[in-house]
């Protein structure tokens, strides 16, 4: 058996829409290792989101998605969205974005949990709800009897991303994608969540690819680091070399936007400047050219490989940090 879980190869994703075609995603490549955790990074609009749900098949009518798939050693890049579903909660699951609209607010929470485990498992009514129970304790929801009777609306936000993982996790997937998994929550929280994501992952060997814009949120829960931007990636690398030897402009950029504890009292944030390109109209050369302090007449009119330093560090920049420019 491979020791890979998926393999993804040049993955495109866009949409048909009214103002042209969306290249939401652009010839992304990825592995994941059994037990092994990824992060995702990127502003709002750099593709994150739309590779997960591309990866998984949960895209809308309009979108049209090329490349390859294999996941646990299927193809699944030409299956129907039915065929795919016979992966989802046991082969793949998802934590989406934001509880409040994943969560049907008029079904109770108990419900909600045991679904997945008759449908998919084949569970006795009684059954579900046990486990749902063990579910709850073990996403450390207090008095999980009386949270079973519950609606999304009598939870507070924490509570609610905890629901959002017991459900994710009911079935035992082998590969978990956390959307966000901290949006909203305060810090103490979003500690709690994270931590409770690496003890499941760690009891299952599950692999988990972890979203978020927060570079700092996967600095101490990931193997591997993936940034995103416009749709590819731009800079690839084990965690720790990342940190240690950023290539990519953009990176370096996103990684002076978090807020830091040392700065003076009244200091401004650094932030980047300008927004992403339309992603209706790909323009040559690097996408994050206008925008990159470092950029140069080749950097708008060139587009740059994707170069591989053989360390597992792969960056997208003619001119990277380090590089003597």
């Amino acid at each position: 058996m491979s020791d890979n879980i998926l393999v993804v190869d040049d993955l495109h994703v866009s949409f048909s829409s009214s103002r042209g075609n969306i290249q939401a995603v652009r010839g992304v490549s990825v592995s994941i290792r059994r037990g092994e955790s990824i992060g995702v990074v990127g502003e709002s609009g750099s593709g994150k989101t739309v590779l997960s749900r591309g990866i998984m098949g949960l895209l809308t009518q309009n979108a049209t998605r090329t490349g390859s798939v294999e996941f646990a050693g299927h193809d699944l890049s030409s299956l129907t969205r039915d065929e795919l579903r016979t992966h989802w909660g046991t082969g793949m699951a998802m934590i989406f974005q934001d509880p409040m609209t994943s969560l049907n607010p008029v079904r109770r929470i108990g419900s909600q949990i045991m679904e997945g485990l008759t449908v998919r498992l084949g569970m006795s009514k009684e059954q579900a709800k046990s486990r749902a129970v063990e579910l709850l304790e073990r996403v450390r929801i207090p008095d999980p009897y009386a949270a079973l009777r519950k609606y999304p609306g009598q939870l507070s936000g924490g509570m609610r991303q905890r629901v959002m993982i017991a459900i994710a996790v009911a079935c035992t997937p082998e590969l978990l994608f956390a959307d966000e998994p901290t949006t909203a929550l305060d810090v103490t929280v979003q500690a709690q969540v994270l931590e409770l994501l690496d003890e499941l992952r760690a009891e299952s060997n599950m692999s988990m690819v972890l979203v978020t814009h927060d570079l700092g949120v996967v600095a101490g829960h990931t193997d591997r680091i993936l940034v995103m931007y416009a749709g590819q990636v731009v800079e690839a690398a084990p965690t720790g070399e990342l940190f240690a030897n950023m290539k990519m402009p953009y990176t370096e950029a996103l990684l002076k936007s978090i807020p830091r504890m040392d700065l003076p009292s009244g200091q401004k944030i650094p932030v980047i400047a300008g927004r992403l390109p339309d992603p209706t109209q790909p323009e040559p050369g690097c996408a994050f050219a206008p925008r990159c302090q470092y950029a140069t007449d080749k950097c708008r009119t060139e587009q740059p490989p994707l170069v591989d330093m053989g360390n597992g560090h792969q960056y997208r920049c003619f001119f990277p940090i380090g590089g003597g420019r």
